[in-house]
């Protein structure tokens, strides 16, 4: 980063006041009566009303539009284990997309805690103030525990967002490349170089979208995850496979498809023309990919090629996924997101880079059109109409799948996926 970045980006977050969020007044406060009603006499009359039913706190409290973004702060972004309170610029930045793409309102908390026990039992100690909690920057394996934990003892969606939020932009993006490739989910090969919590998720949610397990290499710091390693933990254990393979460039040989979830630079040119022909290339390690689209480029022109940067095409962006998949799963009031949820969010991602972009879209990011192709194979973040799909399927599927605790919102505009057509 140069130095002027960094001395914007300083600025930015110290001016013209500190930080990126402020709490708002919803109700009127310019009279004595105002004030009666906002606290005391007439604050004791929805107390009554929710301890009658809790679920009244969706209807007198902002609970049902409130979302925790929570951290231990030990593996933010690229930069690692460096504790709660330096996260809270990061989970504040989440709020800020959370409110800028879904209008939904948060509090980011960051938790000091000794162990992944003491974290879980904080968070569900104050689960039940937010209609849904999205877990941020915790790191492998804890991240795994901590989640399941809170999903058996809370009752609003927990969603951890390196995980899920990953896989989901991923997965949209891979099915959609695939498909441009000549390719099926049944028969491509896929290698993974990375076995944290995004990998793991990336490759459990894509068999879930018809990805064959037997047909993935996934790679640690050791090589490849075979059968044969005694020194695998349950989740990386999941995806140990028969093989001889044992390097990257062993298990690149003959791949459909490479994604990268690891460092820079990991992947050598010899590895890439390995690849089985019309090859897909998602190097997602940022800022610096695991192999660069101009050296991959210039080596193969059959390669559908993402990353996770916005200066290139196919920017993989969990922006596309979480505000949206909690917005459905708020609208309908969740008790969890489910895996029917993430696959409808998928569909619904994937199916809208298929239709035309608007031309006020296309001017904000300076081109005069998008076709769905080979560098664009999935929307883009400021596409407003994400807004629109992607919550109705999300709603959608946690109707029909039993975990919505509220209708289907009437004011929806779509009724399912197929009426995005």
């Amino acid at each position: 980063m140069s130095q002027d970045l960094k001395k914007a980006a300083l600025d930015y977050h110290a001016n013209p006041r500190p930080g990126k969020l402020s709490v708002e007044i919803t109700k009127p406060t310019q009279t004595s009566r105002d004030l009666s009603l906002a606290y005391s006499p007439g604050v004791a009359e929805p107390v009554r009303e929710i301890a009658k039913d809790p679920e009244n706190a969706y209807k007198y409290t902002g609970k049902g539009n409130l979302v925790a973004v929570i951290s231990d702060g030990t593996a933010i972004l690229g930069l690692g284990n460096l504790g709660p309170l330096a996260s809270k610029p990061v989970m504040e930045g989440k709020g800020v997309l959370f409110k800028r793409f879904a209008g939904i309102d948060v509090f980011d908390i960051e938790v000091n805690s000794e162990s992944p026990q003491a974290f879980i039992e904080t968070v569900a100690r104050i689960a039940d103030t937010f209609g849904g909690i999205n877990l941020e920057d915790i790191k492998a394996p804890e991240c795994f525990e901590i989640e399941r934990a809170l999903k058996e003892q809370c009752s609003v969606p927990i969603f951890h967002d390196d995980q899920h939020g990953t896989a989901i932009v991923t997965a949209a993006g891979m099915l959609n490349a695939l498909e441009l490739q000549g390719k099926t989910p049944e028969t491509a090969k896929v290698v993974c170089l990375g076995a944290g919590a995004a990998a793991v998720a990336c490759m459990k949610l894509l068999i879930s979208c018809g990805i064959k397990s037997e047909n993935i290499l996934m790679l640690d710091r050791k090589g490849v995850i075979h059968a044969g390693r005694d020194d695998l933990n349950q989740y990386k254990a999941m995806f140990a496979n028969e093989t001889d393979a044992r390097t990257l460039d062993d298990a690149m040989d003959g791949a459909d498809v490479f994604l990268g979830l690891s460092g820079p630079d990991l992947v050598p040119v010899e590895s890439l023309m390995k690849m089985a022909p019309n090859p897909i290339v998602f190097a997602c390690s940022n800022p610096d990919p695991e192999i660069s689209p101009e050296v991959a480029l210039a080596a193969r022109d059959d390669i559908i090629m993402a990353t996770g940067r916005s200066d290139y095409p196919n920017q993989v962006n969990n922006v596309l996924g979480f505000p949206f998949i909690f917005r459905g799963a708020l609208d309908v009031r969740a008790t969890a997101i489910n895996e029917e949820m993430k696959v409808a969010a998928v569909n619904a991602i994937r199916e809208l880079a298929k239709e035309p972009v608007p031309k006020e879209i296309c001017e904000a990011y300076g081109v005069d059109s998008f076709e769905f192709g080979r560098e664009y194979i999935i929307p883009k973040p400021m596409d407003i109409r994400l807004l629109e799909f992607v919550p109705a399927a999300v709603a959608k599927a946690a109707v029909d799948s039993g975990v919505a605790r509220h209708p289907y919102p009437s004011h929806y505009p779509l009724k399912s996926i197929a009426d995005i057509k």
